[in-house]
């Protein structure tokens, strides 16, 4: 059912200074922009194949209920398939939807609190072409 770790999202306090870290130091590319109206707020970093960081900025430093890690993402093939085997295991799984990204997504939650998303890439999506993202 899972075929990789698709992405990590992680918040920035300092989107700039992330975004150096990361490229400058750790020689990594940006992927993709997120943005609200005109403004720039997070961006995906490619960490090989399909496998990427997904960084959103924050407006305030994290802590217990505003964790800097905020959830990771698995990949799978068919996410049909994958959320009808889980609500057969009787996991609380959200209804499927087609992401900015242009991405299908589901989430789930493992038993610590832990949110988990789901996710099937399509030819078009982000991650694959780099066309940045504009949310509501």
């Amino acid at each position: 059912m899972i075929t990789r770790l698709a992405h990590v999202c992680i918040g920035a306090t300092d989107l700039a200074a992330t975004e150096r870290f990361y490229v400058d130091s750790l020689g990594m590319a940006v992927a993709f922009e997120f943005f609200r109206g005109d403004q720039r707020i997070g961006f995906y970093l490619k960490a090989g194949d399909s496998t990427f960081i997904e960084v959103f900025a924050e407006r305030e430093n994290p802590n217990f209920e505003r964790p800097i890690i905020k959830h990771f993402c698995l990949q799978v093939e068919d996410l049909g398939a994958a959320v009808g085997k889980l609500q057969r295991a009787g996991v609380d799984v959200s209804a499927m939807k087609l992401g900015g990204d242009g991405a299908w997504q589901a989430w789930i939650t493992d038993p610590s609190g832990v949110r988990i998303e789901l996710m099937q890439y399509g030819d078009d999506s982000s991650q694959f072409s780099g066309e940045k993202v504009t949310l509501d």
